[in-house]
């Protein structure tokens, strides 16, 4: 009872202070008694029955004076719980930690963006229990496009040997606008289509898998292919947006399939998802070899508002350059990360880092280039930088831009799960 009789002050202190100055005198006075009755209850620590005269009384003054305050019903209660809650949560976010999903893999093997598991060939794929565990534990979703009809089978691919997709406007969560990658297969020249996200770079993997042995299997039948499709050339309207287009040619894929057959079959695994350090860099420069998320709305070379999570490779004043497989920082090799010696020794999954390319639109540290950092911006790599559009390509990050460091993984459930290295 003294308990409750806690809880009954505590409403009609709220009740005081959220209307003394609207109540009249008589009314104030009423309920600045009833208070003080209860507080002394509660202070000589009255028996049970004293205790809960006390609150009936107290309870009749505070439905008289309550106004909005008291009485509530639920849903008023539950409207303004909820309000409080996703007002902490969204400071939480903005100021101290913030989820963050990787989509990509130019982080990879420190961090996995989305990557897909190939099940086309398999002769039992995980089942309704399997997948339902597996997207739980790992955020997997099933993706698979399916034989129309019975023939060969064929696909449109862009010149630089990647099958062809278009960009089409799609809803997530069936609510927000986003786009979507539509590839599309031929069956004895049915259609069947397969949409994947925008970020999701592992199709073309399991397509090369499925139909070719690997990826260097297709590589070296390219040339052959091409031309054994001669004359097959077309344009395709790449985005539905804008209505760009691209010359593709239609490759045949070596395989005839049955009606209702699985053309290509996989599980997509979510990406890993970081809480971010939000707070320290208000008070500590960042360091090199640390994870660092930034946004690119400053970044001339980006064009958009979003947030990036790379590694720090250079500060303000460093003088950087890459000589495969290692970076040089100030004429010696980068220290402040396992990462960085990982990919020296291109030990485990990590294949080194690489000079930039001018053919594919990258600007700084070519072969021989050594980069002086200025003083307003750091410089970004991918762990995975032969697959990373990183500072190489846009330039330096301001440091206005600077959001954070990961701090840990906390989904999916796997090896990775835990401290963010």
């Amino acid at each position: 009872m003294l308990e409750n009789a806690a809880n009954w002050l505590e409403l009609a202190e709220k009740i005081y202070h959220f209307r003394r100055d609207v109540l009249p005198a008589a009314q104030l006075g009423k309920l600045t008694q009833q208070i003080e009755s209860l507080r002394e209850g509660i202070k000589h620590r009255l028996d049970a029955a004293k205790l809960k005269l006390r609150i009936e009384q107290a309870e009749a003054v505070m439905r008289e004076t309550g106004g909005a305050v008291y009485p509530k019903n639920a849903l008023v209660e539950n409207v303004e719980f909820f309000v409080v809650a996703a007002l902490v949560i969204l400071g939480i976010r903005t100021y101290v930690a913030q989820p963050f999903k990787i989509p990509t893999n130019s982080m990879w093997p420190s961090y996995y963006g989305m990557t897909g598991e190939n099940h086309t060939n398999a002769t039992e794929p995980p089942g309704k229990l399997g997948q339902a565990f597996r997207f739980l534990a790992y955020g997997a979703q099933r993706f698979e496009a399916i034989a129309p009809r019975g023939g060969e089978v064929t696909a449109p691919f862009f010149n630089n040997g990647r099958m062809a997709y278009t960009v089409q406007p799609d809803r997530s969560w069936f609510i927000f606008p986003t786009q979507v990658k539509e590839y599309t297969f031929y069956v004895d020249g049915a259609p069947a289509t397969m949409r994947v996200p925008m970020d999701f770079g592992d199709f073309d993997r399991m397509l090369f898998e499925t139909y070719f042995g690997s990826e260097r299997d297709f590589t070296a039948q390219w040339p052959r292919l091409v031309r054994a499709a001669a004359g097959q050339e077309s344009l395709l309207k790449v985005d539905a947006n804008t209505g760009a287009t691209a010359s593709v040619r239609n490759i045949s894929l070596g395989r005839s399939v049955k009606a209702g057959a699985a053309l290509l079959r996989f599980d997509l695994l979510t990406g890993d998802q970081l809480f971010v350090d939000r707070l320290s860099f208000h008070f500590v420069q960042p360091k090199t070899g640390q994870g660092f998320v930034f946004r690119t709305g400053n970044i001339s070379g980006i064009g958009q508002d979003q947030y990036y999570i790379k590694r720090l490779v250079g500060v303000p004043g460093d003088v950087l350059e890459i000589k495969e497989p290692g970076i040089f920082r100030n004429g010696a090799p980068i220290t402040g990360s396992e990462a960085f010696e990982s990919n020296s020794k291109r030990s485990g999954f990590y294949r080194g880092y690489f000079n930039a390319d001018p053919r594919y639109g990258s600007k700084y540290l070519q072969v021989g280039e050594k980069l002086t950092i200025p003083k307003d911006g750091f410089f970004a790599m991918g762990d995975n930088s032969g697959n990373s559009q990183d500072s190489r390509y846009w330039g330096f990050v301001p440091l206005k831009d600077a959001v954070g460091r990961p701090l840990i993984i906390y989904y999916p459930f796997t090896a990775r799960w835990g401290l963010a290295r």
